[in-house]
């Protein structure tokens, strides 16, 4: 049998050594997150620090497991038309609103929804909701984006269930030994960091959000429509042989070829060079006048031997409608190359521009791969754009999704998130065991289906957590977590534990701006725990403090997966998450340092 027995002092350099590499390997993201946690559990295996039962034993924790029925239950509550309903509400009641009424009642609402479910979801749904609402009231959606983002962060701060990463803090301290986390225990505490972030974004982000142009300001007008054509090149045409430019499908004659189709492929990379051949379509996009006359015209030659033969045969024509999109977390797009990425095959949809980290990006290229977060300009018929969204390969910016919505069942995802909530907070059951009996409920009772279940669940997140609980579980049987803990402690020990507590809030602050907040909430929590047992304090204050730190992350637009969404879809640049995230992360690590101690005594 395989055995690889290493030294105390060696097993905790290697697992020294991962931890640093894991986060190395968050911060540069070339490769993502889960398949690095995951190659970390992979390392521990090989080197012998954790066998085959203690790796799969982190399978078995608690907390990803609620974490993953939380997701369905979410599901069920947009699936069911619930969290549209409340955005569309709030855009009816915002005429009479004044800029500063908008983002405060945007916020309010979204901290409420956002204390009871999944914030991913709400964000994607909401962000066409905060488009609309923007241009209702006169302003960028730019000034309401990041509020949306950082009032859904805030939400997650309130209850238990808020936010995975509160989950996940409360199993790793309940396996530290420490008792369960009520669902309301931090509710206090955390609405007095929300009441103050809110606050914040209100009176100062008049002045701090910025005025930027997104996608959204290159969308046609009515009056500006355009149609989409295909034209077949016939064997005998005078095309055939020539360049794109040669044809005389010219700017000038109002058309632009989009793409040529060859054998069912797209060459669409190659058009500045591609030479025309007998069975190659050509993609034409025109004004509504110029396509009705090509199309009127059936037998026509624009080439430049036009009266000789017959250059091509119109095949196709369509009118097209130009939208907005979003590529979400659970899209089938997230890492496949914008050129051949199947919207062409399978709707007859274009991409004809995209929107990444404050810049415009051009749509050719097989170098070029959409990654969550892209705002897209698709181009297309108006049933194959809509198929799309109801595919979920992009979230519908531009209107509201016209999918249809199980509005009849409702009230049973409310019920199910209400008595998850309700037997929580009476102890009737552990809260893992109630959220899958809930999950199980909405998908049975019809809320959703099968399917839309399983994709509704970001296992990506999931594969991500269970690589990290590996890894916090090697911190501990190696000796690398007390090793980490007594140089900390030999430090700091002998200062005030307030002092210790801002010290682990700031830590846990920093490296959740620029790596996964569940990988440093696995990691920062039984540091936590042992720093606060080293010097003789009760630890739950220390854990809570993890658990805000680790979700304040506004800083930067890549800490938080809502503030990647809003990122591309405002058209931000980096540094607006700096200017509006700072102060308010420094805010509310003054506000924590001030209601942790009184909710949690450090005495």
């Amino acid at each position: 049998m395989f055995d690889l027995t290493l030294p105390d002092p060696v097993q905790i350099a290697i697992v020294l050594g991962l931890v640093v590499l894991v986060f190395a390997g968050f911060a540069r993201e070339r490769i993502p997150a889960d398949i690095v946690a995951l190659l970390a559990m992979a390392a521990l295996l090989i080197f012998g620090i954790l066998s085959v039962d203690d790796a799969l034993g982190v399978f078995s924790n608690a907390a990803p497991i609620t974490i993953g029925a939380m997701f369905i239950l979410s599901a069920a509550l947009e699936r069911t038309g619930v969290i549209g309903a409340i955005g569309n509400a709030i855009v009816r009641m915002a005429k009479r609103w004044s800029p500063l009424a908008a983002i405060g009642a945007l916020m309010v609402v979204v901290i409420i929804m956002s204390a009871f479910m999944n914030n991913t979801p709400i964000v994607v749904i909401l962000i066409p909701v905060a488009i609309r609402l923007a241009q209702t009231v006169g302003i960028a959606a730019s000034k309401l984006l990041i509020p949306l983002s950082y009032a859904s962060i805030f939400g997650g701060m309130t209850t238990l269930i808020g936010t995975s990463t509160n989950l996940l803090v409360d199993g790793v301290s309940q396996e530290a030994g420490l008792a369960p986390f009520g669902i309301f225990e931090i509710t206090a505490a955390g609405l007095c960091l929300a009441a103050a972030g809110t606050v914040y974004m209100v009176v100062a982000g008049r002045w701090l959000l910025p005025t930027r142009e997104s996608l959204a300001d290159l969308l046609p007008t009515s009056k500006n429509r355009r149609f989409i054509a295909q034209v077949l090149i016939p064997v005998d045409s005078v095309l055939i042989g020539k360049t794109i430019k040669e044809t005389g499908f010219s700017a000038e004659k109002g058309f632009t070829v989009i793409d040529v189709m060859r054998q069912h492929r797209s060459r669409r990379d190659e058009l500045s060079t591609l030479t025309l051949e007998a069975g190659d379509r050509l993609v034409l996009r025109s004004p509504v006048s110029e396509m009705l006359a090509l199309r009127d015209a059936g037998n026509v030659a624009i080439g430049p031997d036009a009266g000789k033969t017959q250059a091509f045969e119109p095949v196709q024509t369509s009118e097209t409608h130009v939208m907005e999109g979003v590529v979400g977390p659970d899209s089938r797009l997230v890492g496949r190359p914008i050129v051949g990425a199947g919207l062409v095959r399978l709707y007859g949809v274009y991409a004809i521009a995209i929107h990444r980290r404050g810049a415009n990006i051009g749509s050719g290229g097989r170098d070029i791969r959409f990654d969550i977060g892209d705002t897209v300009l698709v181009e297309g018929p108006p049933a194959g754009l809509r198929q799309m969204f109801d595919d979920g390969m992009l979230s519908n910016l531009t209107e509201t999704t016209e999918r249809p919505i199980r509005r009849d069942k409702a009230p049973i995802a409310i019920g199910a998130i209400l008595l998850v909530m309700i037997l929580a907070a009476f102890g009737v059951m552990p809260i893992a065991g109630l959220a899958l009996i809930a999950a199980a409920g909405v998908i049975a009772l019809g809320c959703l289906d099968h399917q839309e279940a399983y994709k509704s669940i970001q296992w990506d997140i999931l594969m991500l957590i269970f690589g990290m609980l590996a890894l916090g579980q090697a911190l501990e049987t190696s000796g690398a977590g007390a090793f980490l803990v007594n140089g900390i402690a030999g430090q700091i020990g002998h200062l005030p534990p307030l002092v210790t507590l801002a010290a682990v809030y700031l830590l846990t602050s920093l490296l959740t701006e620029f790596v996964s907040n569940n990988a440093t909430a696995i990691l920062m929590t039984p540091i936590a725990i042992g720093l606060a047992t080293t010097m003789g304090v009760d630890p739950r204050g220390f854990v809570v403090a993890v658990m805000f730190a680790a979700s304040a992350s506004f800083a930067t637009p890549i800490g938080y997966q809502t503030n990647t969404l809003v990122y591309n879809a405002g058209g931000y640049r980096f540094t607006d998450f700096a200017r509006v995230g700072l102060p308010l992360n420094l805010l509310l690590f003054a506000v924590s340092m001030l209601v942790i101690p009184v909710f949690w005594p450090l005495g």
